[in-house]
């Protein structure tokens, strides 16, 4: 006996569920990812604020990003293999978990290695969440349009979310308190915490190895080798412990190396290096994290300390960058297949680097609109046209079993390259600042009041107007060395990547027959 078939109102109603379902489970999964990349940006508008509730000094402070961005890039591609060993939903609830609990003790922390702590937790948190919620979608959403909606939701949150964390950051920072910037990220943990379960199905378990020792090198030796360089800036070149951080970290990185190449399942599989155009877009992103770190961190100080703006004025004034990166990356999409990805890298970095030189102009008599806006404008248009072509050119040509971990690995070095880049700037910075209040010291001390003599003695901070001399200071001579990460970004553009006929026939899907030589 054959059973009834459905009625095509029955099928209509249970196709509506399932896309009903499909619709909360991906609102679950952008959410998270939005709590991930949104935390990346939110705790900059905080930054003052943060820095003189719990004694930080301008160049330590860079931790409160670096602690966070470190464990997420370092430990991101660890991430995704538990997820695929362990059961992507299962890992995911323990990443967003893990991602709130340490939001919470940011909150509530009363002394700068608690909240450093707790910023290294977070990104631990991120790198389990964030990989599983990307493969997530394959698990959820069935291959063709749902799918590629859904990869575009994702992708659109992981843009904007940049821009959200500004804004929410300088509302949260304005109206309420620094600590809401962290105890935001709690209630929106627990509403995806009781979601998951009844949203999203657990995937197949795959068998394979952690590569722990490989992850663990990885991210101790980055550790090791950003906190010589936070060190150098506060207590120079010559200092033990600078030293024997940097030993450290080359042992560690060396150890890293060794264990790569002779792990069966490595973190980072060090073949990928071998192809050029991916090694090139690798170093490029390297170079370019560098200076977008720098530019936002030195930046928030300036319009908050020296153009006295607000929490909330300081968000809004760095809209525009997330709005040129977009207007960048749609016009390097729309133009790819035409040109292929070389020359929108070349030109967005050679941008990136004009704007950046712009702002070494910077002074203490500078202007939002007239001094910071326009370079900001120009940096971000180049950085958009650079976002779309590196990704591309990351997993072009990659076997479809390793997308993921090519992808992975440009996400990565952007984590690790931002941290490195401004600890390098924080110790440029540090010297720089230091020689301008040598400067600006016996002048203060002609001019000050006994009141303000006596806080410089407590605190060893020299107030306005001398202090925003010596930050703008060496707020100029960062965006110096940061414009020359942009222009190495641009020389390995020109003379790295190399796109063949057939890789220009591939961008445009093979639908032109391109002029395109190697270049």
């Amino acid at each position: 006996m054959t059973s009834p078939q459905p009625t095509p109102t029955a099928q209509t109603a249970a196709r509506d569920k399932k896309l009903g379902g499909n619709g909360i489970a991906l609102l679950v999964i952008a959410s998270c990812q939005l709590m991930v990349v949104l935390d990346i940006t939110i705790v900059n508008i905080a930054l003052p604020h943060i820095q003189s509730a719990l004694n930080f000094s301008t160049t330590s402070l860079s931790w409160v990003v670096s602690a966070y961005t470190l464990t997420f890039g370092g430990l991101l591609l660890l991430g995704g293999r538990a997820g695929d060993i362990l059961g992507r939903r299962r890992v995911f609830l323990a990443g967003v978990m893990l991602f709130a609990l340490a939001s919470l003790l940011g909150g509530l922390s009363q002394s700068s290695g608690q909240l450093l702590a707790a910023r290294a937790l977070q990104g631990v948190g991120g790198a389990i969440a964030s990989p599983t919620a990307l493969a997530l979608i394959t698990t959820t959403f069935t291959e063709g349009p749902a799918r590629n909606r859904a990869f575009g939701v994702f992708a659109a949150v992981s843009a904007g979310g940049g821009a959200i964390g500004l804004l929410a950051g300088g509302v949260l920072v304005e109206w309420l308190d620094w600590r809401w910037v962290f105890f935001v990220n709690v209630p929106i943990a627990l509403l995806i915490v009781l979601a998951t379960p009844r949203h999203i199905k657990e995937s197949e378990r795959h068998p394979g190895h952690f590569d722990l020792a490989g992850a663990l090198t990885s991210t101790l030796g980055m550790v090791a080798l950003v906190y010589g360089f936070i060190r150098a800036a506060q207590d120079g070149w010559r200092d033990r412990l600078t030293l024997a951080s940097f030993a450290v970290a080359v042992v560690l990185l060396t150890f890293f190396i060794l264990i790569e190449r002779r792990s069966r399942q490595p973190i980072t599989p060090l073949h990928m290096f071998a192809d050029r155009n991916r090694a090139g877009t690798y170093g490029i992103m390297l170079s370019l994290a560098a200076a977008i770190f720098g530019m936002f961190f030195f930046l928030t100080l300036f319009v908050q300390n020296v153009l006295d703006f607000s929490p909330l004025r300081a968000g809004l004034a760095f809209l525009p960058v997330s709005a040129l990166i977009a207007v960048g990356a749609g016009t390097a999409s729309h133009l790819l297949p035409k040109f292929g990805p070389k020359p929108f890298m070349v030109t967005g970095a050679i941008l990136a680097a004009g704007g950046l030189s712009w702002l070494t102009l910077t002074d203490i008599d500078s202007t939002y609109l007239g001094s910071i806006l326009g370079p900001m404008l120009i940096f971000s248009l180049g950085m958009g046209m650079n976002f779309v072509s590196l990704t591309l050119m990351a997993v072009s040509g990659v076997p479809r079993h390793e997308s993921g971990a090519a992808s992975g690995m440009l996400n990565a070095t952007q984590q690790v390259g931002g941290s490195l880049g401004l600890s390098i700037l924080v110790t440029v910075f540090g010297t720089a600042s230091r020689n301008e209040a040598r400067d600006q010291i016996p002048l203060f001390l002609t001019q000050a009041t006994p009141a303000d003599r006596l806080s410089f003695r407590r605190t060893g901070l020299l107030p306005p107007p001398w202090g925003d001399e010596v930050l703008t200071a060496g707020v100029s001579v960062a965006f110096t060395v940061a414009a020359i990460f942009t222009v190495i970004a641009a020389v390995i553009a020109l003379l790295v990547i190399q796109v063949r006929p057939s890789d220009l026939e591939r961008f445009q899907g093979g639908g032109a027959r391109g002029q395109a030589g190697d270049s």
